[in-house]
């Protein structure tokens, strides 16, 4: 199990209506990070927050704002959330035939990079970059919607790609995880070498977010 465990609950599932409740729950339940989601109809079935609302939280929270791009031409969205006041910016090795230059983008940005694959994607596809990367997400469900079941594969995913950080001294590289992460899966989860977890729906839509962020935390004791 990861010494440096986070949890990013994800704002897709909170109330859009009330998102400073969201970064509420954040705070009091101790999340180290908030997640956002950010899909654009095209590289996935969905649409979902743009840089503005990104520029509405970052003067309310002084949580990391990791920003998840599920887009396409994933360039032209990185500056305009960088200013927004991302603090770390994910893209999808899908989405680019330059990985390179986006990663460079975003470092410019003053911004983490984190890369990105769908769960049948290769990880063969993103070994390149991981040298130049701060973090590595690893999709459990089919990007586009939240409340998604796990992904059981996935697991097997993660230690693969823990053993080859571990064995390449690319251990600062974090590995995130996010798709179907639940509190009966979560140790698991951690246990194959998950870093960071993203949960939406476990947290958001559970009868004590606040006491189900501390639950998430309590796993990794």
């Amino acid at each position: 199990m990861s010494n440096n465990f986070k949890l990013a609950p994800s704002i897709l599932s909170a109330d859009f209506s009330d998102l400073q409740s969201a970064l509420h729950i954040c705070k009091s339940g101790g999340a180290d990070w908030i997640h956002v989601d950010v899909m654009d109809n095209q590289f996935v079935p969905n649409l979902t927050i743009g840089p503005l609302i990104v520029k509405s939280l970052r003067p309310k929270t002084r949580k990391f704002i990791d920003v998840h791009m599920m887009v396409i031409n994933p360039e032209t969205l990185v500056e305009p959330f960088a200013k927004a006041g991302a603090d770390s910016i994910t893209f999808h090795i899908e989405a680019t035939d330059d990985p390179n230059s986006i990663i460079d983008l975003i470092k410019s940005c003053g911004c983490k990079v984190g890369i990105s694959l769908k769960p049948k994607t290769p990880l063969s596809d993103i070994l390149p970059f991981l040298e130049k990367v701060d973090l590595v997400l690893v999709m459990s469900v089919e990007p586009g919607f939240g409340g998604q079941g796990f992904i059981p594969k996935s697991n097997d995913r993660i230690l693969e790609l823990k053993k080859y950080l571990n064995e390449n001294c690319l251990d600062r590289v974090l590995i995130q995880v996010d798709g179907g992460i639940k509190l009966h899966n979560a140790k698991e989860i951690m246990n194959a070498g998950a870093d960071v977890l993203v949960a939406g729906s476990e947290v958001f839509k559970a009868d004590n977010p606040i006491q189900t962020i501390k639950e998430f935390y309590n796993l990794s004791e």
